[in-house]
């Protein structure tokens, strides 16, 4: 497990879409003022950690993908996502629980709209932990002249959510902090599993989501 220090990005337009603002709507500066101060007082309730690790490649066929130790994903999007990487990388990461609890203090509080947009920072915070891990797990596969593929979490298209288990069983106990449910949720809430193709070809044009209907999608990208 590696601890991080805040020092990845926070993205505030995503903030402002988490809280009901479309590019083409201008908030007011009330809502400004509230996510700038929300935004700078975040980072003391933000706790990030990280956990990768590399697994080789032992079989991709239609519907799965066969890994070392019997670890097995099945969904044809992640056979396709995988189908010319010879490794993948799997993740675990988390921002902690101290944001989600003083959301919680917050709107216990009646101040629902600051526990909103503490929220959403929350969720803006996680991702740009994954793009930080993302960017780690690509400098390590440039410097041996490899290229990667976009990041997958179970729960999206055809991966199901269950699928969880195996990507905490590649992670062999090191799950950074972070806790699986039976129902195979990630305890913090703020967290993000997944994983990340690599291998010697162009690998990063596989996108599934050009060919997907469901354009309301959080993960479309």
């Amino acid at each position: 497990m590696v601890t991080v220090s805040n020092a990845f990005n926070i993205d505030r337009q995503r903030v402002f879409r988490d809280i009901g603002y479309t590019p083409d709507s201008e908030p007011s500066d009330r809502i400004v003022s509230l996510v700038n101060d929300c935004m700078e007082n975040a980072h003391q309730f933000i706790v990030p950690s990280f956990s990768y690790v590399f697994r080789d490649i032992k079989l991709v066929d239609e519907v799965r993908v066969l890994l070392e130790d019997g670890v097995i994903f099945k969904s044809n999007i992640i056979a396709r996502l995988l189908e010319k990487a010879s490794k993948v990388a799997v993740f675990v990461l988390t921002i902690g629980n101290r944001l989600e609890g003083e959301a919680s203090r917050l709107a216990q509080n009646a101040l629902v709209l600051q526990s909103t947009i503490l929220d959403s920072i929350g969720s803006a915070a996680t991702e740009g932990l994954a793009d930080h891990v993302e960017g780690k797990i690509s400098e390590i596969a440039y410097n041996q002249r490899l290229t990667i593929s976009k990041r997958f979490s179970p729960g999206y298209c055809d991966w199901d959510l269950s699928q969880q288990k195996m990507v905490f069983k590649a992670m062999k106990g090191d799950y950074a902090g972070v806790q699986l449910t039976d129902g195979c949720l990630m305890i913090p809430r703020k967290s993000i599993s997944g994983i990340i193709g690599i291998g010697p070809g162009e690998m990063h044009d596989y996108n599934p989501c050009k060919a997907c209907t469901k354009h309301n999608c959080s993960g479309r990208r």
